[in-house]
């Protein structure tokens, strides 16, 4: 559905996506079209799916029968793209869909994809890299935050364990975010709950809404076996929100999606009137503020 641009609430979806083994690409498309189809139905002006969504593909069966590595997904990219430049425009609903591992020049890079409904496609590379990542994946960091101009207003993108780094989400919301969407992807509670601990803390120390979600399930593909997680739409924790800074949330480990409303303006009422002003009351004579 298409959003006002001048309006002060903008509704958002986050789909709890299920990696499961597929025999073809369209299988892949058919689940995503229903997440999206889904969101629509809600009036959900932004869809976000999970970090390495495209991973599920690896589990397409190889005609030459050998086992699939990270680097094949570049051979997808077309195709992937082509699925979300569509649903964005057939919906028109803003699309963050999820992460895709794509070729720039020689190098690999962990990139979230943001499909906009005027056919627009912006991608935001992950900017810190896990262990695995590294190596054996061989992925390149990128090397810049961009704070996305969308529909209802500027919001930035955080991909998993870049939400960790405390610095990022200040730039975000010095260069005028509101919101951060954090694509992820864990492969147990320990991790789930050291990226949504720190989604909390960024909501907080900034005074921003978090949209976050997980991939779930189990998938037959190297260092993808297991999926753990949930989705979050969390405020900051002040009189006006949720009193534990959760708006909505889904079970775990379940095939769902997770729909909110955010208001934009009690936002911003927040900032000035609320008990604590976190972004305000920064001290600069006891700490360099870089932002």
């Amino acid at each position: 559905m298409s959003g006002d641009a001048n309006s002060d609430r903008v509704r958002v979806a986050a789909v709890q996506h299920a990696m499961r083994a597929i025999g073809a690409f369209e299988e892949f498309a058919t689940q995503c079209a229903h997440g999206v189809a889904a969101a629509a139905e809600w009036n959900a002006e932004l869809c976000l799916f999970p970090e390495f969504l495209t991973t599920q593909l690896l589990s397409i069966p190889r005609q030459d029968g050998r086992s699939a590595s990270i680097g094949d997904l570049e051979a997808h990219t077309p195709a992937y793209r082509a699925l979300f430049t569509g649903l964005a425009r057939r919906h028109q609903t803003t699309i963050i869909a999820g992460t895709h591992v794509y070729a720039r020049g020689n190098k690999l890079y962990n990139g979230a994809h943001v499909f906009l409904p005027d056919g627009r496609v912006e991608v935001q590379d992950k900017l810190h890299l896990t262990p695995t990542e590294v190596n054996p994946w061989a992925l390149t960091p990128g090397e810049q935050l961009k704070i996305l101009d969308l529909p209802f207003g500027k919001a930035a993108v955080l991909v998993c364990y870049d939400v960790e780094f405390p610095e990022l989400a200040r730039q975000a919301r010095a260069r005028g975010a509101d919101i951060l969407f954090v694509p992820s992807c864990t492969d147990d509670r320990q991790g789930f709950h050291r990226i949504r601990h720190c989604c909390h803390a960024r909501a907080i120390e900034d005074q921003i809404y978090v949209v976050t979600t997980h991939a779930i399930g189990q998938l037959p593909v190297d260092w993808m076996r297991s999926n753990v997680g949930n989705a979050a739409i969390l405020t900051p924790c002040d009189i006006q929100f949720p009193p534990g800074g959760v708006l909505a949330q889904g079970e775990m480990n379940i095939d769902q999606i997770v729909v909110a409303e955010l208001d934009l303006a009690l936002l911003r009422r927040a900032r000035e009137g609320g008990a604590v002003r976190t972004w305000q009351d920064r001290r600069a004579d006891l700490y360099p503020l870089a932002y």
